[in-house]
């Protein structure tokens, strides 16, 4: 269904007819009456003791923060440490996203794919309208405007969330542009996002609420593509609960992307200037546990290099009618994972957070500043652990827990670029895929075309590394870092690739696509490449080929740089580890193209024909 036809929601989730109560706080003067009834809609269903539309302004703000002190949500880090900065403890089973119960409830249960989990629309609605039915009595519901991208960017989207716990409206305010300036640009023509999201634990008449409300029985973060609606209920941590962040940036935004004749992609943007001045930007594409964050704040170690940061997580790719590819960066902040988070592995990042920060789940020092494993080198004698806990390096646990989190504004980054929230976005030069392999894959190399550029974003995978994880070696795919993310079938998307590829200017700057991996070993384990810092050498590889200042020499996964084409001065490799670092083994290969043809078998007959195409031509050439 074409976007066009939905204007606004009108008789959007469950059906269930209660009576409306009426609201303590009236929607503000000129709001769009189908935002208005929409709103009441939802009232009516969860049985909120009163509704407070969201403004977006500091001193509401500080309003949520004094609520959640006062209830134990958050406790304040020592602003001697961090101003104004705050410390949440979620319920122990309320800890991450909950993917097996995350669902993508198309008419069509093939529009969903084999890599989502779906759930017929009907059923679903049943079900949710039984969930959500009084979910918000004793809780005052919050109504949130936002807007994913800069305020009024013919490229940004809106939306409105509703929620019943104010750490999802603190949280929204700092990861989106949220409030009136937002709700304002919302017309009786305007296409928008409903999201609705409850804790789902409802407070009986003088039942005490405890710190972090949330249903540890039933959990559902459910997607309705054709209608562009988010539910999510029983949870408040992250992606479940801020719908603004994967669920809108990246589920429903991919189904409104496949529509429009653009793209919605898991990616960092970054603005890179050259010695001679040039400025290029780049976007990237990377797996959990693959370096994603260190890249998108990297400091380069070779002289004359420079990298802003424009986005960490979430990039909207629109072809334009120059035949150039824009991006924008949909969100206003950072949901970064605190654990592995230092000065040794992201400087930039623990430079963000010196203040004005909540974090979650993190462990507290005994002078009341935030700490977690990887911070610094040395591990403090005692902590309070991520659960309040005492803890001491014996303890035997994490004193962090693995995803904790900090949220804290992008403008705050000391590397943000001044045209990070540029409305016309910025035209991309270079798009970057990684995954995490031990073996096998080339420290970078260079797709033929754009055609082979998907094939490579589309066999992104990472090995598995314990036994925990299933066969040691075993390749885990994650095409296009949106195994997660995708919110339709995700062989439609590959053909969404190609069809805007078809959109941009050959021999122009349409960009090209690259594969990198920081991640190779040597026979004994240990990682043949420095990585973190030093990948601005393969940066500056990557941009030269994009400027058309350096050769490439031909191998059978692609183009690589020649002999003398990557910059090591000053490097100490041992040698002989460059060359491992571009070794191709035919029969090993042989065996990865086996295996990417099962792969993409699971997908029938909606397969690309270009994607099998690419997959013969390799096995020809390992041949």
């Amino acid at each position: 269904m074409s976007s066009s036809t939905l204007n606004r929601p009108t008789t959007t989730g469950p059906t269930r007819v209660v009576q409306a109560r009426a609201m303590a706080h009236t929607p503000p003067e000129g709001t769009d009456p189908g935002v208005v009834a929409w709103v009441e809609q939802i009232a009516a269903l969860t049985l909120p003791d009163d509704v407070v539309w969201c403004d977006g302004n500091p001193q509401e703000f500080d309003g949520l923060i004094q609520v959640m002190l006062k209830q134990g949500t958050i406790v304040r880090v020592n602003p001697e440490h961090r101003p104004y900065s705050f410390l949440a403890r979620s319920d122990p089973n309320d800890v991450a996203r909950v993917e097996d119960r995350t669902f993508i409830c198309s008419e069509l249960e093939e529009d969903a794919g084999p890599t989502n989990n779906w759930a017929d629309p009907t059923e679903m609605r049943e079900t949710l309208d039984g969930l959500f039915a009084g979910a918000m009595r004793g809780r005052r519901m919050y109504v949130m405007p936002f807007s994913m991208g800069p305020l009024g960017s013919r490229l940004s989207r809106l939306g409105v969330q509703v929620t019943d716990s104010p750490y999802v409206v603190a949280s929204m305010s700092v990861m989106t542009r949220m409030g009136s300036a937002a709700l304002k640009l919302i017309g009786s023509d305007t296409n928008w996002v409903p999201a609705v999201h409850s804790v789902g634990k409802p407070l009986a008449q003088g039942e005490p609420d405890v710190p972090w409300p949330c249903n540890n029985d039933e959990k559902y973060i459910t997607h309705f593509p054709e209608t562009r609606e988010i539910w999510s209920y029983g949870s408040a941590y992250g992606g479940n609960a801020l719908l603004a962040k994967k669920s809108f940036a990246l589920r429903i935004a991919s189904t409104m992307a496949r529509d429009e004749d653009w793209m919605a992609e898991h990616m960092l943007i970054l603005k890179v200037t050259n010695p001679r001045g040039k400025v290029f930007h780049v976007v990237a594409a990377f797996p959990s546990a693959c370096g994603k964050t260190n890249l998108a704040m990297l400091k380069p170690t070779i002289p004359g290099w420079k990298v802003e940061t424009i986005g960490d997580d979430i990039a909207w790719l629109h072809p334009s009618a120059d035949g150039t590819l824009r991006a924008i960066n949909p969100e206003a902040g950072f949901f970064g994972v605190a654990p592995g988070t230092g000065a040794s592995t992201n400087a930039t990042a623990v430079e963000t957070i010196w203040g004005n920060t909540i974090f979650t789940n993190v462990a507290l020092r005994d002078d009341g500043d935030v700490w977690w494993e990887g911070l610094t080198d040395k591990v403090p004698a005692h902590l309070t652990d991520w659960q309040g806990k005492d803890w001491t390096p014996a303890s035997g646990r994490p004193a962090a827990h693995p995803n904790s989190r900090f949220t804290v504004a992008a403008r705050q980054c000391p590397t943000i670029s001044d045209d990070w929230d540029d409305p016309e976005g910025v035209i991309i030069d270079a798009i970057i895929f990684g995954g995490r392999r031990a073996t096998n894959v080339p420290l970078v190399v260079e797709a033929r075309d754009w055609e082979h550029g998907v094939y490579l974003g589309a066999t992104i995978s990472s090995e598995k590394t314990a036994a925990a994880e299933g066969t040691v070696g075993e390749l885990r795919r994650d095409p296009f870092a949106m195994l997660p993310f995708c919110g339709y079938n995700m062989a439609d998307y590959w053909a969404n690739w190609l069809k805007v590829g078809d959109k941009l200017r050959p021999g122009g700057r349409m960009p090209r696509i690259f594969q990198v991996n920081w991640f190779r070993k040597d026979e004994d384990g240990s990682f043949l490449w420095p990585g973190f810092g030093e990948n601005s050498r393969v940066l500056a590889w990557i941009l030269e080929r994009a400027d058309g200042k350096v050769p490439a020499a031909d191998g059978p996964l692609g183009l690589v740089p020649t002999p003398d084409g990557l910059n090591v001065e000053g490097l100490d490799l041992p040698e002989g580890d460059l060359e491992k670092l571009f070794k191709v083994d035919p029969q090993s290969w042989l065996a990865e193209v086996e295996s990417t043809e099962k792969y993409f078998a699971t997908f029938g007959e909606k397969l690309p024909h270009a994607l099998a195409k690419q997959l013969a031509a390799l096995r020809a050439r390992l041949s």
